[in-house]
């Protein structure tokens, strides 16, 4: 038996799409090679250059996971969750049949848990839409993400799944301000991930290990992470 990783991270790029109430990063060439030549640095014959690059970005912004004090003044903020929070068995659900601006609700949950033949129990649960494929790199993608209701969510908290994860900016969709699915990952104390790509390839896999760690930020609400899967082939 042979292991694969999956890439499952969303490359953090200038201006790159991002969620409607949050701003676009800034990533931008800072020192170059050629500027730092002129600061003669090695030695004759040999000099030494670098390269060094600006990034100015909010803590939700490409592959990130939110912390518990993202929706709650009192929730820990990213730096005091355990690392082991962010590693673990999982399983991914197809939920390709759900349309842009549609509904996860517990039939699909359920429908898929049968389709892979894993009993969510503690596992992080991963979702694939399609809509990274569908509309990315195009603004319409933070306009078209389905949402998980407020009863899926609360599927998954009474399977012990801690965390989950989805494509695209965000767990509930743009089209309303009521959050259904932040709100119970606050009332239930779990979280997940957004901006997570090449979901597709872990449908079928049956149980795998994902990793996600994020940055120790101080009082951060969240953070940009290096997400993958490891699958057993």
């Amino acid at each position: 038996m042979t292991q694969r990783i999956v890439d499952l991270t969303l490359t953090l790029s200038d201006n790159m799409p991002a969620h409607k109430l949050f701003q676009r990063p800034i990533v931008a060439p800072h020192l170059t090679h050629e500027k730092s030549l002129e600061l003669g640095l090695g030695v004759p014959g040999d000099p030494m250059t670098f390269a060094t690059t600006f990034i100015s970005t909010l803590d939700h912004i490409a592959t990130h996971v939110d912390a518990f004090f993202h929706t709650s003044p009192n929730g820990a903020p990213v730096d005091e969750m355990p690392l082991s929070m962010f590693m673990g068995k999982a399983v991914c659900f197809d939920m390709t049949h759900v349309p842009d601006l549609g509904d996860i609700d517990v039939a699909d949950l359920e429908a898929a848990e049968d389709a892979t033949g894993v009993k969510v129990d503690g596992h992080i649960v991963l979702l694939n839409t399609g809509l990274h494929k569908r509309h990315y790199p195009d603004i319409k993608v933070v306009w078209s993400n389905p949402g998980l209701t407020a009863e899926a969510t609360h599927w998954l908290a009474d399977r012990g799944s801690k965390l989950h994860g989805v494509e695209g900016p965000s767990t509930d969709k743009p089209s309303h301000n009521l959050f259904p699915s932040h709100r119970v990952c606050r009332d239930r104390g779990i979280t997940h991930y957004e901006w997570l790509v090449n979901l597709e390839e872990l449908v079928g896999k049956g149980e795998f290990m994902f990793y996600g760690p994020p940055l120790k930020i101080k009082n951060g609400s969240g953070s940009p992470v290096r997400a993958w899967a490891v699958l057993d082939e």
